[in-house]
C-alpha cells in the first residue's frame, strides 16, 4: 500500500513514520512517498526516518519528491499537511493581528482566517490533482484550520476527504484518565467544529460519568481543562470545552498574555526549526536532534493560555502527541476494514441540525471500508450552537473570498468573527495581511 505525504518535509512526519514502522501486519503500507516544496526540508526529515528505520527490516521504502503530480500518481492514502506561507507566514499572521488587540492564533480568530485565505486556494488545487490523477485515493487531511480546509477540499473529493486533528483525542483521554476508566473502553459524546468542541458526556458501560467529574472540585482541578478553565466556569457549562475555546471564553486575558510574551508561538517555533533544520545534516545526529527538539515543541504547547489561567505546567503524559495515531487507526479502519469509532472531520449530512449537509463538523464517526460516517448526536445547547453557527458563517465567507478573490468578502469574514470587535479592524487586518503574504495578492 502506498501512502503520499504532502508537507513530507514537515517536522511532525517522523511521528507518522514511527507508527508505521510499528505495523506489522498485513496490509500495511509498504511505501511512503513524501512531497515538498522544499527539497532541503525534504532532505532532513528523510535523515531522520533513515535512522528511525535503522534496524527494522520491514520498514516502508521511503521516497522523496518535489514534484506534486509525481508524489500522487498511483497513491492509495494521501496525508496532506502542508503549510502555505510556512512558519513565517504563521509568525506574521500573529504580529498583524496582535497590533490591532486581536488574536492571532493560527487556526482561531484573525491568524486562522489570514492562513485559511492562503491555505484554501492551494488545498483547492491539490484537491483536484487527486481527484484527476488518484481517483481512488483517501484523503486524510491535516493542514490547519483543518475543518474549514477539509470542506474546501470535500467539494471537489467529496466524502473521500477526512480531516483530523488529536486535540478531541487528548482530551477525551485526560477526562477518562481522571475518572479511572480505560479510554478505549469509553463512549466520548464530543461534538462541535474543528477547535470549536465539547464533551458532553463520557460513558463507560452505559453509565455517564461526566457528572461526577463536575461534581468534584478535586478532580476538575487534577487534568489541564480543569485548571484551565476553572470548576466554576466548566460547571456552568455542563461539559468540557476544547482547549481552543480558551480563546474565546478568556480571550482578552490568552490576548494580554500573547502581547506579554516575549515571542509569539509562530517566531519561537520558526526559531526552533530554523535551528533542527539546519543541524539535521550532521550524519547519524537527526533523529536525536528531533527528538530533543519535539520535546521542547511539546512542553511549551499553549503556554501563553496556561500562564493566563494560572494552569501551571504540561503533564508528562500529555507531551506525546497522539495526531499520528489518529491518522494509522483510520486509514487501517479503511484499508482494512476494520470497524471502529474515531472523532473527525466530516461533512454534516443532517447530524447538527442548524448546519447545512456539506458543513464540515467535527464529532464521533464510525468508520469502515466505505469511509466515516458521523453518529447521530443530541443538539447542543443554545450557547453552543450560536457561537457553531457564528463560526461555520466566517469560513463560508472565507471559502467564498478564496474563490471569488474579492477583498469585500474577505473583510466580511475578518468582521464577522466573534473575536474581531470592529470592522474597521477588519479592514485594517486585510490590509495588513495583504501587504506580509504573497500568497494573498489575489485579493483584490
Amino acid at each position: 500500500m502506498r501512502l503520499t505525504i504532502l508537507g513530507g518535509g514537515g517536522f511532525r512526519v517522523p511521528l507518522v513514520h514511527g507508527a508505521l514502522l510499528a505495523d506489522h501486519a498485513e496490509g500495511r503500507v509498504t511505501r511512503v512517498v513524501l512531497h515538498d516544496v522544499d527539497a532541503g526540508r525534504l532532505r532532513a526529515i528523510t535523515r531522520v526516518l533513515a535512522e528511525q528505520a535503522d534496524g527494522v527490516p520491514d520498514a516502508p521504502e521511503v521516497t522523496a519528491t518535489t514534484d506534486l503530480d509525481e508524489a500522487l500518481r498511483g497513491a492509495d492514502f494521501v496525508f496532506s499537511a502542508i503549510r502555505v506561507g510556512g512558519l513565517e507566514g504563521r509568525a506574521n499572521d500573529e504580529r498583524v493581528a496582535l497590533a490591532e488587540g486581536v488574536l492571532g492564533q493560527e487556526t482561531v480568530g484573525a491568524g486562522g482566517i489570514a492562513y485559511g485565505l492562503r491555505t484554501v486556494p492551494v488545498a483547492v488545487d491539490i484537491a483536484r490533482r487527486v481527484a484527476r490523477l488518484a481517483p481512488h485515493a483517501w484523503v486524510i487531511n491535516f493542514t490547519n484550520p483543518a475543518g474549514l480546509v477539509t470542506e474546501a477540499m470535500s467539494r471537489h473529493l467529496g466524502d473521500r476527504v477526512i480531516g483530523i486533528c488529536d486535540s478531541p483525542v487528548g482530551l477525551g483521554r485526560r477526562i477518562a484518565r481522571v475518572l479511572g476508566a480505560r479510554p478505549r473502553e469509553a463512549w466520548i459524546d464530543y461534538v462541535g467544529l474543528n477547535h470549536l468542541g465539547w464533551v458532553r458526556g463520557l460513558r463507560v458501560d452505559g453509565r455517564d460519568e461526566l457528572p461526577r467529574l463536575l461534581d468534584d472540585p478535586a478532580l476538575l482541578g487534577s487534568f489541564e481543562e480543569g485548571r484551565l478553565f476553572g470548576a466554576d466556569w466548566l460547571r456552568s457549562l455542563g461539559a468540557i470545552p476544547n482547549e481552543y475555546l480558551h480563546y474565546y471564553y478568556f480571550n482578552r486575558e490568552a490576548v494580554g498574555a500573547y502581547q506579554r510574551a516575549e515571542r509569539t508561538r509562530g517566531a519561537f517555533l520558526h526559531d526552533q526549526q530554523a535551528r533542527f533544520y539546519a543541524g539535521a545534516s550532521d550524519p547519524g545526529a537527526a533523529l536525536d536532534l528531533w527528538e530533543r527538539t519535539r520535546a521542547e515543541r511539546e512542553a511549551t504547547y499553549m503556554a501563553e493560555n496556561r500562564e493566563a489561567a494560572g494552569a501551571g505546567e504540561r503533564e508528562a503524559d500529555d507531551l506525546s502527541g497522539g495526531y499520528e495515531k489518529v491518522a494509522l487507526a483510520l486509514m487501517r479502519a479503511i484499508a482494512r476494514d476494520e470497524r471502529t469509532t474515531l472523532i473527525l472531520n466530516v461533512r454534516n449530512r443532517g447530524t447538527l441540525s442548524p448546519l447545512d449537509g456539506d458543513a464540515v463538523i467535527e464529532v464521533p464517526c464510525l468508520v469502515d471500508a466505505n469511509g466515516a460516517h458521523p453518529v447521530s448526536v443530541d443538539p447542543l445547547p443554545g450557547h453552543a450552537t450560536g457561537l457553531v453557527c457564528a463560526v461555520k458563517a466566517v469560513e463560508r465567507e472565507v471559502l467564498a473570498a478564496a474563490h471569488s478573490g474579492s477583498r469585500a468578502t474577505a473583510v466580511k469574514a475578518f468582521a464577522l468573527h466573534p473575536l474581531v470587535d470592529s470592522v474597521n479592524v477588519a479592514r485594517r487586518l486585510v490590509d495588513g495581511y495583504t501587504a506580509v503574504h504573497p500568497g494573498l495578492a489575489y485579493l483584490g
